[in-house]
């Protein structure tokens, strides 16, 4: 027997719901999926090291897409990164539940089982970069204006890691916390296997927007407004 279009239309509409609910879950998983691994990915702000450019709690997305073209981190640029060389050593990790586990996976949420970090470019290959005193920070010789340093910071720490002078090698950044006196950045992990330096290739990708809390919703262009 062959069916007329409206009678092929009524048997669709009689599917049972619960027949289609699994596969509308499956593709949405999917969807969230592709868009974490190639587009934008939730993360969390773990410390105040960002104050006041990103508060602790401060959920933003991270453009994953442009990397794919060849794309490198530029100066001035807030970048998530994969912890290089155990910068995150003894800071507690969160113990995810199974639904934000699953959460965290498709991208939905943040992924507490992540060791990734969130810092400001402030050197790229071939730059140097240099603190004297209480600063300013330096690149090739200039001044950098950063109007984003947390209020009453000095932009450079007068310790002996806050006083430096680097060349950034190839494929790797220099990155440093807008809160100058409450970030453990590269200036603290000069003695590690890259030198403080975050090789590019750890570079999850650039924070554009703060989503949450709503209140907070803003985007991130860089240091010079790009």
């Amino acid at each position: 027997m062959v069916l007329t279009g409206a009678q092929q239309s009524k048997t669709r509409k009689q599917r049972p719901l619960w027949k289609e609910l699994p596969l509308l879950i499956g593709i949405a998983l999917l969807l969230a999926l592709f868009i974490k691994t190639f587009l934008l990915q939730a993360f969390s702000i773990p410390s105040d090291s960002m104050q006041n450019t990103l508060q602790k709690g401060d959920r933003v997305l991270v453009d994953k897409l442009t990397p794919w073209f060849g794309s490198e981190p530029e100066r001035g640029e807030v970048i998530v990164f994969h912890d290089p060389s155990d910068w995150l050593s003894g800071v507690p990790a969160e113990t995810p539940n199974t639904f934000q586990k699953v959460l965290g996976f498709v991208g939905v949420m943040p992924s507490a089982e992540e060791k990734d970090l969130i810092k400001r470019v402030i050197g790229v290959a071939g730059d140097t970069v240099e603190c004297k005193g209480d600063g300013p920070v330096k690149v090739n010789g200039k001044p950098l204006v950063e109007p984003y340093v947390f209020p009453g910071d000095t932009a450079c720490s007068i310790d002996d890691a806050g006083q430096f002078k680097v060349t950034v090698p190839e494929d790797r950044l220099w990155v440093m916390g807008d809160h100058r006196q409450a970030s453990g950045d590269s200036r603290y992990h000069q003695d590690d296997r890259y030198s403080g330096m975050v090789p590019v290739d750890e570079v999850v990708g650039r924070a554009v927007v703060v989503a949450w809390p709503a209140t907070r919703w803003d985007t991130l262009p860089d240091a010079f407004g790009r």
